[in-house]
């Protein structure tokens, strides 16, 4: 009797397990708000401020790696960034001192231009 009532409830489980799957018949065409509406679908504002915060954590990302090559290209340099007038600046310093006259000095600051 056993064995017997076992089969029955496992026919009949058998027989309402499609009717279990189907969606709920839902009229989508009322005034109901359908799940997937919104700016995108299910995410919604959510998915707009992960993909802020991901931009700015590559942005960051990004930015350190180009201020940490900057940084570790200026220690491979000398360390001493000449100037463009460091030599105009030795010129007017030996004019100053006395050691060379006016006209070396306009013909020197001429060749240096």
């Amino acid at each position: 009797m056993a064995r017997v009532a076992w089969s029955a409830g496992v026919a009949l489980a058998g027989a309402a397990l499609p009717a279990l799957a189907q969606a709920p018949d839902r009229d989508w065409n009322g005034w109901a708000t359908h799940p997937m509406w919104g700016m995108w679908g299910i995410w919604g504002v959510w998915g707009l401020v992960m993909m802020l915060v991901m931009l700015a954590f590559w942005g960051l990302v990004i930015a350190g790696l180009v201020v940490g090559l900057r940084w570790l290209l200026s220690l491979a340099g000398d360390g001493k960034r000449d100037r463009p007038d460091a030599a105009l600046d030795i010129l007017r310093q030996r004019y100053a001192r006395g050691e060379i006259s006016r006209e070396e000095f306009e013909e020197k600051k001429r060749d240096l231009a």
